[in-house]
């Protein structure tokens, strides 16, 4: 596909607007995405823009990682378990997404963007020092079989929407097992990044990866980042994840009004 000047430009505010939704409200940016590509970006072809969308996911995950890891905010044996899971559950997910017809996969998308838009909504924003993080990584006890399940449908609905997931890989950490909200948030980026990787390489075996978008969207996305943090600490957050929530919330119904055609 030919990408026009105005794309270009276009693709790197996209990912100014999703790095600093990231770096304002610690999450969120890769829900609005894949709509920005589509709406604003002008790329109609879904599967397209799923498989790009991905790879710029998992590269910006992979670049912001490092730095976790230097924190010792990565708990590595709990990250291995469930991000191998879930890479099995991306594949399923990534080839079940390529046979769903363009339409109907936003349609079922637009429900996931209203439930996380809603959940931001209902749930406390949760600072990352927010609970005691005294614990050592190499300390965590390992639930495997409720850490691989979980991994498992993770990756599955990551791989199957493109998203990064990191509003459902947070607390499904939190919840398979004793991480730190410390340690959820910096692990949940080594599995954001593997499963955007390995989504984006799936979807680039079936020709559905816009590498030159993917990388002026991390460009974009790191830029803005840098904004967004620097904004948040004179910035209620509560207030900006409501507003971003009713963003994700209208936008989302807007996709299930507009697809719901294609779906019956």
């Amino acid at each position: 596909m030919y990408i026009t000047l105005l794309q270009a430009v276009f693709a790197i505010i996209s990912g100014v607007l999703v790095g600093f939704s990231l770096g304002l409200i610690g999450g969120g940016g890769s829900i609005l995405a894949i709509p920005l590509l589509i709406y604003f970006v002008g790329i109609d072809n879904p599967h397209l823009v799923i498989g790009t969308t991905a790879l710029a996911v998992g590269i910006n995950s992979i670049i912001n990682v490092y730095s976790h890891l230097r924190r010792k905010n990565v708990a590595l044996k709990i990250g291995s378990i469930f991000t191998v899971f879930g890479v099995l559950g991306v594949l399923v997910g990534t080839t079940l997404g390529l046979l769903t017809p363009g339409g109907k996969l936003l349609f079922i998308f637009s429900f996931l963007m209203i439930g996380i838009g809603f959940y931001m909504l209902l749930t406390r924003c949760r600072r990352a020092n927010a609970t005691p993080d005294s614990k050592n990584p190499a300390e965590e006890k390992v639930n495997v079989p409720k850490t691989s399940v979980f991994g498992l449908l993770a990756g599955f609905t990551s791989g199957y929407f493109g998203i990064g997931g990191g509003f459902l890989i947070v607390p499904s950490l939190l919840y398979s097992s004793d991480l730190t909200m410390t340690l959820a948030v910096g692990t949940s980026l080594l599995s954001v990044g593997t499963f955007g990787i390995v989504t984006a390489i799936r979807y680039g075996i079936a020709g559905q990866v816009l590498v030159p978008i993917a990388i002026l969207y991390v460009i974009g996305g790191i830029f803005g980042g840098m904004f967004g943090a620097r904004l948040s600490t004179s910035m209620d957050r509560s207030t900006l994840r409501r507003f971003f929530s009713i963003i994700v919330i209208a936008v989302g119904l807007y996709m299930a009004i507009k697809y719901y055609g294609t779906f019956f």
